[in-house]
């Protein structure tokens, strides 16, 4: 893109029966089976993902009907931090948004694409910052919003630029679809073996275990015993603990002690539902003591509501006190720990023994008497081949996409800019995926 290419003010971009605005001003109480309501916090790395019991009743909805989404409009964060933005997907048309989102109808002029990834590069998040509003909360003014310049090359050229850049983002959205999917595997194998005792009730019945070779098979017994307050276990299996499997090491570590460039991983990094931590910062600047974490660590966020991230360090680094360091006593009883810790059940047991009034947390004394059923070392070595390798290959896909997301973000500014041409950074995107 050339000094030459023509910028247009956003607002000549967009619908004009529309236009850019922002959306219900006083919520009011949320009800079951509502309009879904898209939050600023909701759009996060290009996505929507909105809490389900976020919605309002239709008549609030209907009072600001220019915002109900139709699908493909831009949606953009207005609170404190420029350069959240997301392309509103078709299962989300008839969805409403709250004040701090800002609803971005662009006509056909554009490629929706193409705006999208200028909404989201430095230039734009540079701009856009210097002209925040506001001092206890700052925040992008919608009239701002609309003489936000846009480069407009020709319309050939816009969709090659998204082209190449959506190329990257498919390929990141494959790899953490993939993640999720081996995850699933991961949490159903956990559930068949030691919740349900699938392989020990078909050799109950004289069966083959499903999906089981005969020499795993074996590890198994064909039979119960009264696991006492936990109910029946398999015969030869024990009632115990997680601290019996795993235990929480005491790394604290001073300011002064961190390294500039360390990793740092907050709750704010940690994912929900998911053990692929795949985000994280550097620990420059901190103020306070952290806990350090080692490559293949689980971590776990203590403060309520948040007991339901964990994650597996990928990495040597730093973490928020308010996540808990766990591992294995020994390796084979790493992926049984990591299963018992993200398990329902265990957030359950979490979110009822933790204590206190305004920041509710838990503690590795109460954590580490969550009761649980242990097998024998065979079966847990058994559960680990299997579920290692899936976790390996979860923690390879996210350096790749870190990788992906990183050449997309060196990408953006130089194609905007006309530093790099649609041909050259065709074949930088060829190369890697």
């Amino acid at each position: 893109m050339s000094s030459n290419t023509p910028i247009t003010p956003l607002s000549e971009l967009c619908d004009p029966e529309r236009g850019i605005t922002y959306g219900i001003v006083k919520v009011g109480d949320f009800v079951p089976g509502g309009v879904p309501i898209i939050r600023g916090g909701d759009i996060r790395e290009g996505k929507i993902v909105f809490d389900d019991h976020k919605r309002v009743t239709e008549g609030v909805s209907n009072q600001f009907r220019r915002t109900i989404l139709r699908g493909g409009e831009i949606l953009l964060n207005l609170i404190a931090e420029p350069g959240h933005a997301a392309i509103v997907p078709s299962d989300l048309v008839g969805s409403n948004v709250s004040r701090d989102v800002a609803v971005i109808p662009l006509n056909n002029s554009v490629d929706h694409r193409f705006v999208y990834y200028f909404l989201t590069s430095s230039a734009c998040v540079q701009w856009l910052t210097s002209r925040l509003q506001g001092t206890v909360t700052q925040k992008i003014n919608l009239s701002t919003l609309r003489e936000l310049p846009i480069p407009t090359p020709l319309l050939d050229e816009q969709k090659a630029i998204a082209h190449i850049l959506g190329t990257l983002d498919d390929k990141i959205e494959l790899n953490q679809q993939t993640n999720q999917t081996l995850e699933a595997i991961a949490r159903a194998l956990f559930k068949s073996w030691f919740i349900d005792f699938d392989p020990v009730r078909a050799k109950m019945d004289g069966r083959q275990p499903a999906g089981m070779d005969a020499e795993t098979a074996a590890l198994f017994p064909d039979d119960f015993k009264d696991g006492g307050a936990i109910g029946k276990i398999p015969a030869g299996w024990r009632s115990g603990v997680l601290k019996d499997i795993s235990e929480n090491p005491k790394r604290t570590i001073r300011p002064e002690q961190i390294p500039v460039g360390t990793p740092y991983v907050g709750l704010e990094h940690m994912p929900k539902r998911s053990i692929a931590l795949s985000d994280w910062g550097v620990s420059d600047n901190v103020e306070s003591n952290k806990f350090q974490f080692e490559n293949g660590d689980i971590l776990f966020g203590k403060l309520r509501p948040y007991f339901h991230k964990v994650g597996v360090a990928i990495q040597n680094g730093v973490c928020s006190t308010d996540i808990l360091v766990i591992i294995p006593k020994c390796s084979e009883w790493f992926s049984l720990a990591l299963a018992y810790v993200s398990s329902d059940g265990f957030v359950e047991y979490t979110n009822m023994s933790s204590d206190g009034t305004r920041m509710p947390r838990t503690n590795w004394q109460v954590m580490g008497q969550y009761p649980i059923t242990i097998p024998s070392l065979e079966v847990a070595k058994a559960f680990n081949t299997e579920v290692s390798v899936i976790v390996q290959t979860i923690r390879s896909n996210i350096f790749q996409l870190k990788t992906l997301a990183s050449i997309r973000d060196t990408l953006l500014p130089k194609l905007l800019s006309g530093e790099i041409c649609v041909k050259d950074a065709e074949k930088v995107v060829e190369a890697v995926v």
